[in-house]
């Protein structure tokens, strides 16, 4: 029987497999990267300066959007984007958890050899 610290890890592995399926696209990272930098932002400041149109930023923010990962929010007149940090925080702590895991794997087999 597993765990409830397992159990735990496996609805997170679930929550964050979308995120990192999100992340799996270069254009959506360097997205990430922006919104990570400048903050919120419209499509107009997101598409500026990269050879992607704003059809194809837009695509790219909706796959965001259903990974939880950016937000769409109106200012005035316009629509601008912001990165969940949340998420990632998530996405985050679960990658650090599965290296803790890892390492501490590495140590039991250090350890056995050794003996």
């Amino acid at each position: 029987m597993p765990s409830k610290r397992s159990a735990k890890l496996v609805a997170r592995s679930k929550n964050s497999a979308v995120v990192f399926a999100a992340l799996g696209d270069e254009t959506r990272l360097r997205l990430v990267l922006r919104l990570s930098n400048e903050g919120p932002l419209s499509i107009s400041r997101l598409t500026s300066g990269t050879n992607v149109t704003r059809q194809a930023i837009t695509k790219h923010l909706r796959v965001m959007s259903a990974a939880g990962l950016v937000r769409n929010l109106r200012r005035g007149r316009e629509n601008v984007w912001r990165l969940e940090q949340r998420r990632l925080e998530h996405a985050r702590h679960y990658l650090d958890t599965i290296s803790r895991r890892w390492d501490q794997a590495l140590e039991r087999l250090r350890a056995f050899v050794e003996d």
